[in-house]
């Protein structure tokens, strides 16, 4: 069952939300009318989730989650006003919470809340164990629910040792959702073997590929194997496959039928074993129209079909992926490691990231810690070419509109890019978003005032 602890010194009102929370959503609910009071009862009970007052005489909310940070607790907060103060919230949420309501909003409302922060909690453990399953670099950064569409879409296709077709932007991830797909396939303890076709010379494509003899061509002083070869089994992967030359595909297809190389300069076929997965950033159906990639090459290698989404589409993963590189980034340079400031992350989401993706911003965080004079990376120290796109220009500029409007507005946001992904079909974007039903869907339309064009 779960538990949750809610934290207001005005017994009335800690009482209320016990008996609705009990009622709506069968929850067991501790209540505490002090911070000190809380703390004891954290350390002494299995709390899921906590719901915390920030103003409290004495010891108030703030410094409840500071002795949380302090104690490394991973219990989601979510705090409450009944000022209408919500800088006081966005600066709770800096300090750890989870997120905020306000008192006056619907107990749905806060059950909605509760339950959105005890899954971002177990998909932090999930993602966790896997990192720890697949090594520090992994694409699965993020709870998002595009790269949980992703994560799904790797476990189930990688136990199938069929070829994978991996599609997505530069810079996006492709490598690192190949190299998930390796480790959790048929052949996770063979050998890895990455190829880059744009980067391959025209004439020794297929010597990089298929391999050659001994004085198979000016230069070739001994025999040597190919990436097929090499990857034998494990899993070969061909970064950019649509910048292959034709010749090259053709034997390509020969191999993938076959399950046999011939090196170049030679006469004997070879039998390997090797998963192949493929990766491209172009329009290969386009291509095979424009006659510049052989159709049955396609169909060959799109037997699964995998996509990483663009950054952008997954704007609300940037905290986590910025963190790790900046944790990662000062651990190469072997300095002490860095804090984002809320403007900086502000504006860092408000930017889409279009030019290289999560390797855009890899860099971008690299360039932030070199310009940083101290421990805090600012907006100050945002590239300039970052600033001058970034929908967020800096809190100055944004403030004046009010923190309700930016919420609603961030809202309207998350409803009309889901709406879009589902064609506007209300139950299936309800389903998506976790609500209840199709009508909460449309009490939430109606209040942002979204509407089909």
């Amino acid at each position: 069952m779960t538990v949750v602890l809610v934290v207001d010194d005005v017994p009335t009102m800690a009482s209320q939300y016990a008996y609705d929370l009990e009622r709506l959503a069968g929850y067991e609910v501790l209540t505490a009318g002090d911070c000190k009071r809380a703390l004891d009862l954290l350390a002494g009970s299995a709390v899921d989730c906590m719901i915390l007052d920030l103003e409290m005489p004495g010891m108030d909310g703030f410094e409840v989650l500071r002795a949380l940070e302090r104690l490394g607790s991973e219990v989601p907060v979510i705090v409450y006003t009944g000022t209408g103060n919500y800088e006081r919230c966005i600066q709770a949420v800096r300090l750890g919470a989870y997120g905020f309501i306000d008192k006056a909003e619907p107990m749905e409302r806060v059950v909605q809340e509760v339950e959105a922060a005890m899954e971002r909690k177990r998909l932090r453990a999930e993602v966790a164990a896997l990192q720890r399953k697949l090594g520090v670099e992994t694409s699965l950064v993020g709870s998002s629910p595009a790269i949980m569409r992703l994560r799904e879409a790797i476990a189930r296709v990688a136990p199938v040792p069929s070829p994978v077709l991996i599609i997505g932007e530069s810079g996006s991830g492709k490598e690192l959702v190949a190299r998930d797909l390796h480790r959790l396939g048929p052949f996770p303890s063979g050998p890895f073997v990455a190829i880059n076709s744009a980067a391959l010379p025209e004439h020794l494509v297929e010597s990089e590929l298929f391999g050659h003899e001994r004085g198979a061509f000016t230069g070739a002083t001994s025999t040597r194997k190919g990436a097929f070869e090499s990857a034998d089994r494990g899993t070969l992967f061909l970064d950019e496959i649509g910048e292959l030359p034709l010749p090259a595909q053709a034997k390509l297809l020969r191999v993938l039928e076959e399950r046999r190389v011939t090196r170049l300069g030679g006469s004997r076929s070879i039998p390997v074993e090797a998963r192949v997965v493929a990766a491209t950033n172009r329009d290969l159906k386009a291509e095979v129209a424009a006659g510049r990639f052989r159709q049955d090459l396609y169909y060959r290698i799109n037997v699964h079909l995998v996509r990483v989404p663009p950054l952008r589409d997954r704007i609300s993963d940037v905290p986590e992926i910025a963190a790790g590189f900046i944790a990662a980034t000062c651990e190469r340079f072997g300095m002490r490691t860095r804090k984002l400031s809320g403007d900086a992350l502000d504006i860092l989401m408000g930017y889409d990231w279009s030019q290289n993706n999560v390797r855009e911003l890899r860099n971008v965080i690299e360039r932030m810690i070199i310009a940083a004079d101290g421990d805090v990376l600012r907006a100050e120290d945002i590239p300039p070419d970052i600033l001058e796109r970034s929908r967020v220009p800096s809190r100055v500029a944004a403030g004046e509109r009010g923190f309700q409007s930016l919420r609603l507005e961030a809202e309207r946001q998350i409803v009309i890019a889901a709406l879009e992904r589902n064609e506007w079909h209300i139950t299936r974007t309800a389903e998506e978003l976790g609500l209840s039903d199709h009508s909460s869907l449309l009490k939430i339309m109606r209040r942002l005032e979204v509407r089909r064009e």
